[in-house]
């Protein structure tokens, strides 16, 4: 449990639905201290905090109905994971020969009638509307596309939201809601409306600031908690994204549009390019390869230089195809496994894991994992030899930069070894060729650019 407990930090989070069964130590035997193999004082206290909920199964028949409430939350309010322990001595029970109750799960939460009307009300009488749709918006991505349209209001995405509104979208918006353009819409915007979002401090790197919303907000969200978090808001809504946005829908007039909606989403959108930091220059060109090679990739990323960038511009053609570990928890390591998980999940799609240096020696042993089971993603490994973004924070600040300049292995020579194929290019055509080999495979491809080589530079010119 202690080797899961970060994975299960990060999927909370994220808001994932993630379920862990695990053994425990005899019931009898549970918080006694006679230092048994893996006894701690508590096991299911360890990770009752980045869980919805840790349940000890005390007699075989109480399984159905613990699985039940698992898959409630999974189904019914924000997913986060759940845990399930088994003493030793109940795993080898006997079960009644009798078969388990199906249980019917509920529903998700509808919104309230009143408040959708007064929603409608607010968002018809706009003259400046603002959709800000986050991670919890990805299954209303159609209702809020015609919502967008109908309110002429640009869409700012999240990174958990990316692909809600496709990238030719003229109301779609990028950067992130640090940048002073975003900053500056947000005080102008008369009625913003918000679904899904928790509007958090990582997802503006790297400088975040205070969300400051000077009109009136309309915050969707199914967690109710969430949205009494932060800052008030003038409409709070606890419903499921998709059925607000519907009932939102038939609440609001066709016609309902500010007019000047896709000028300003444009004017935004070259506001924030010219505030983008030169890295992201290069990282755009490596997206935009991985765009035209690799057509509907999921891109799954790490904590480093490229995912820093990519965040600010990549936009994905749909929802659930570009996410990381940069937002929420921050784990080092996750984009390699969590690509592996992608390409499980969605076997005819191809998947991209995103990597710097450092990250990939927290997880570089998944390849064996993957090799194993027939796993075949590209993993481009962006290689500065440091973990890059802390020592340029320590010297912005005047820190000494101790601990960040590291050793790193032979990335190349390591795949291989793991049994997977693996190359440096020296350039963009070889890059490409790369990319486009690696959907072929059944094993891992790994890619790796050092940041001063032939195709880095090519990439910057």
């Amino acid at each position: 449990m202690t080797n899961i407990a970060t994975a299960m930090g990060q999927a909370y989070a994220d808001s994932v639905p993630m379920l862990v069964i695990s053994s425990v130590n005899a019931r009898e035997q549970l918080g006694m201290r006679h230092g048994r193999l893996h006894e701690l004082p508590s096991q299911q206290g360890l990770v009752s905090g980045i869980t919805a909920f840790s349940h000890t199964i005390l007699a075989p028949s109480q399984l159905p109905e613990i699985l039940a409430c698992a898959f409630a939350v999974f189904s019914s309010s924000r997913p986060r994971p759940v845990h399930i322990e088994i003493p030793v001595d109940v795993i080898v029970a006997e079960v009644e020969d009798s078969e388990p109750v199906a249980w019917t799960l509920p529903g998700r939460a509808a919104p309230d009638a009143s408040q959708i009307a007064a929603a409608a009300g607010l968002l018809a009488g706009s003259r400046r509307p603002l959709i800000i749709a986050g991670g919890g918006a990805q299954d209303a991505a159609a209702g809020l596309r015609v919502l967008a349209e109908r309110l002429d209001a640009p869409v700012f995405m999240t990174i958990n939201g990316k692909g809600i509104v496709p990238p030719v979208h003229p109301l779609r918006l990028s950067g992130n809601l640090g940048m002073m353009p975003l900053r500056a819409e947000l005080a102008a915007a008369d009625v913003v409306l918000a679904i899904g979002t928790e509007f958090g401090e990582t997802e503006m790197y790297p400088e975040p600031h205070p969300v400051r919303i000077a009109g009136r907000l309309i915050h969707v969200d199914i967690d109710p908690l969430q949205l009494v978090t932060q800052f008030p808001a003038a409409l709070p809504i606890v419903a499921d994204a998709r059925l607000a946005v519907a009932a939102l829908l038939s609440a609001l007039p066709a016609g309902t549009s500010s007019g000047d909606g896709a000028a300003r989403a444009g004017a935004i959108r070259a506001a924030v390019d010219q505030v983008l930091w030169p890295a992201c220059a290069t990282h755009r060109r490596i997206m935009e390869i991985v765009d035209q090679v690799l057509p509907n990739a999921i891109v799954a990323g790490d904590q480093t230089e490229p995912v820093y960038c990519a965040n600010q511009f990549y936009q994905a053609a749909r929802p659930r195809s570009y996410f990381n570990s940069s937002t929420g928890y921050g784990t080092l390591g996750y984009g390699l496994p969590a690509a592996f998980g992608a390409k499980l999940g969605a076997p005819d799609r191809p998947v991209v894991s995103l990597m710097g240096d450092g990250g990939i020696q927290f997880s570089i042993q998944e390849i064996a994992a993957a090799v194993e089971a027939g796993i075949g993603v590209a993993v481009i490994v962006w290689n500065n030899a440091s973990y890059g973004e802390i020592k340029a924070f320590m010297a912005d600040r005047d820190i000494p930069q101790i601990g960040v300049d590291i050793f790193t292995p032979d990335f190349v020579a390591v795949a291989k070894g793991l049994g997977c194929e693996a190359l440096r290019p020296d350039g963009i055509e070889a890059f490409r060729i790369a990319l486009a080999e690696s959907a072929r495979r059944t094993v891992p491809t790994l890619i790796e650019i050092a940041e001063g080589s032939p195709l880095a530079q090519q990439l910057r010119a």
